[in-house]
């Protein structure tokens, strides 16, 4: 996946106080992408805008959570 002319920028869910523990979201019309900020050469997970709002729906109501 070319992320060249994606914008990128720090979650509000990121710890802050320098420390860079942070993930980045991109977001265009067909996509959402996350990377870690610390490798951002690395990785990305990227998700269609109705996975993404399906995920974040089910992880509101505990779907994720453990027992």
């Amino acid at each position: 996946m070319d992320t060249r002319g994606l914008t990128w920028r720090t979650s509000t869910r990121s710890s802050g106080g320098g420390n860079n523990d942070c993930v980045e979201v991109a977001q265009t019309a067909d996509l959402i992408a996350l990377r870690d900020s610390k490798r951002p050469d690395d990785a990305i997970l990227a998700f269609s805008p109705a996975t993404w709002r399906s995920f974040i729906g089910a992880s509101k109501t505990g779907a994720f959570d453990r027992s």
